[in-house]
């Protein structure tokens, strides 16, 4: 792929730019409110639930959070990650995109690039671990794409590309750590923004600003506004987000909807799992210096890789993003245990991290409770995808079970807190 330097800066004039050119082949993806998601995220973890963490015996936060939802699992090949391919795609020439495109891939980006390139008439080659799930190998096949397959490590698949490079003259499309990917997922942004205004104009109830009428639908209510150009003046009108938090793997995503909110006043952060070292970003942060390995089974897959080298220049810049935040396994489980019975909406678990942070996560609720005061705060939460099975679903949460039934002592104790926090 051309270098990051012949890419358009990483500003929100880009993302608009991205948007203009990409609108036409992805979605316009919903936005929805559940009345139940807000007065759990707005009521205050029992004292139980702290135990073992830096906040046991603490009074447990009590914010004001009211949520609106991305539903990227809604877009095509349900995820994100379709803009990035789609956008990247529209920045090669007629003669780069003979040569073909490559790129390496377990999931989501390598059928977003497969569809990409087959909408554009373009072949395009994945390499692909061999332990790829079947549905996912399955769907970048029947999106036309030539797959070879390599072994799991980055190093591994990383040589398989320069392989494929040097005998086809293809381009590399990189997953996540590209200007290009980045604009193009931070269109998401732009489309949230809007999606939010409208909803609030329409219902004054759904903001923490208006206190004047009320709400009861205990269901998820949607905007699917239309594939519009969003303009920045949207961010000086009333009804703007006080904050949109989003997972945070690679950091494409998170990059590309810091760039396309900076300087409107909306706040931006990370989620990230904490299990076996995942939550990378916010380890870096800590330690002022990007980790650049991880290994890790955390049950959100879509977030084992760390964070690229041009994302973190924007996730590290305090000014874009405002902290990054990790939570465990189970709240991730519990989180996605939510959004599918309660606002009947089908997730993996890298979508509800986010979530997770809102509903589980101290030290960002303590944050909300201070900023936002009595008021509380308006956040848009990312669901970034929704590629899983029910075969997958039912292991995860029969392996909780399980686990549940066999453990002792703090173990057990954290299941009830579950079922409490899921309760109501």
């Amino acid at each position: 792929m051309a270098g990051a330097s012949s890419s358009p800066p990483l500003t929100r004039p880009s993302v608009e730019a991205a948007h203009e050119a990409i609108k036409e082949h992805i979605h316009c993806t919903p936005v929805v409110t559940s009345q139940t998601l807000n007065d759990l995220a707005s009521r205050p973890q029992s004292p139980t639930a702290l135990l073992g963490t830096v906040f046991e015996g603490q009074t447990p936060a009590s914010p004001r959070i009211h949520l609106f939802f991305k539903c990227e699992n809604c877009q095509r090949i349900g995820a994100f990650k379709s803009r990035g391919a789609f956008h990247a795609l529209s920045r090669l020439t007629k003669e780069q995109l003979a040569r073909g495109v490559v790129t390496h891939s377990s999931g989501n980006h390598a059928q977003a690039l497969a569809l990409a390139a087959q909408t554009q008439g373009v072949k395009a080659f994945i390499v692909m671990p061999t332990i790829s799930t079947p549905s996912k190998i399955a769907a970048t096949k029947g999106y036309g794409a030539e797959i070879i397959f390599s072994g799991s490590t980055s190093q591994e698949r990383e040589a398989m590309v320069e392989d494929v490079i040097e005998r086809t003259g293809a381009l590399l499309i990189p997953p996540y750590d590209h200007p290009n990917i980045i604009l193009g997922q931070g269109t998401m942004a732009l489309e949230l923004e809007r999606q939010v205004l409208e909803l609030i104009d329409g219902d004054p109830s759904l903001s923490v600003r208006r206190k004047d009428s009320t709400h009861t639908d205990g269901g998820p209510t949607s905007n699917g506004a239309s594939n519009t150009r969003v303009g920045s003046s949207l961010a000086q009108r009333s009804g703007r987000l006080d904050a949109v938090i989003a997972p945070l793997g690679g950091g494409g995503m998170l990059a590309g909807i810091a760039t396309a909110l900076s300087g409107t006043g909306t706040k931006v952060f990370g989620a990230e799992p904490s299990f076996q070292g995942a939550d990378d970003g916010r380890r870096g942060l800590a330690a002022n210096q990007r980790v650049t390995t991880v290994k890790t089974s955390t049950i959100a897959d879509g977030l084992r890789t760390p964070v690229g080298e041009i994302n973190w220049t924007v996730i590290s810049d305090k000014s874009k993003v405002h902290g990054v935040f990790a939570v465990t396994e189970e709240q991730i489980l519990s989180a996605m245990k939510l959004v599918i019975e309660r606002m009947k909406v089908f997730v993996e678990p890298s979508a509800v991290v986010g979530l997770a942070v809102c509903l589980y996560n101290e030290e960002f609720r303590k944050i909300v409770e201070e900023e936002g005061g009595e008021e509380g705060w308006d956040v848009g939460v990312v669901l970034s995808g929704g590629n899983t099975t029910l075969e997958a679903i039912s292991r995860m949460f029969a392996t909780e079970d399980k686990e549940a039934e066999r453990a002792e002592g703090k173990i057990g104790e954290k299941g009830e807190r579950i079922a409490e926090n899921v309760a109501g």
